[in-house]
């Protein structure tokens, strides 16, 4: 898969399992219609449909697009279990999802604005 495409940041938070600073994405206030798509692949992952201001400082969704786009797994680089979310086409590392969401999910989908491309509607 060619990478070229991929500013410093976008390959460190995608390929490295890095973070973009809070507060550091464009995308954590974009509130205009459309698909967050992987950053990488270009796969559909969430939509502004189910997006909220978590307060944060990352773009977070209660739910994915299509839970056969983002898939997940425990991750223990903290010392304590997190779910980690990455795309399921690519495994490009999107971020965490947490329980302590809005409803009707309950979740929190903490996502690194990096591992994004913003397709409006």
């Amino acid at each position: 898969m060619n990478l070229n495409h991929l500013s410093s940041m976008s390959r460190k938070v995608t390929q490295h399992h890095g973070t973009e600073p809070p507060f550091s994405s464009s995308l954590n206030s974009n509130k205009k219609p459309g698909l967050y798509n992987c950053i990488v692949c270009n796969t559909p992952a969430f939509s502004s449909e189910h997006k909220f201001d978590s307060g944060t400082g990352w773009p977070s969704f209660y739910t994915p697009y299509d839970a056969a786009t983002v898939a997940s797994k425990q991750d223990f680089s903290l010392m304590y279990p997190r779910t980690e979310v990455h795309c399921a086409k690519c495994n490009a590392h999107f971020g965490h999802v947490f329980n302590d969401g809005p409803k009707p999910t309950g979740l929190r989908y903490c996502i690194n604005g990096a591992a994004l491309n913003f397709i409006p509607q």
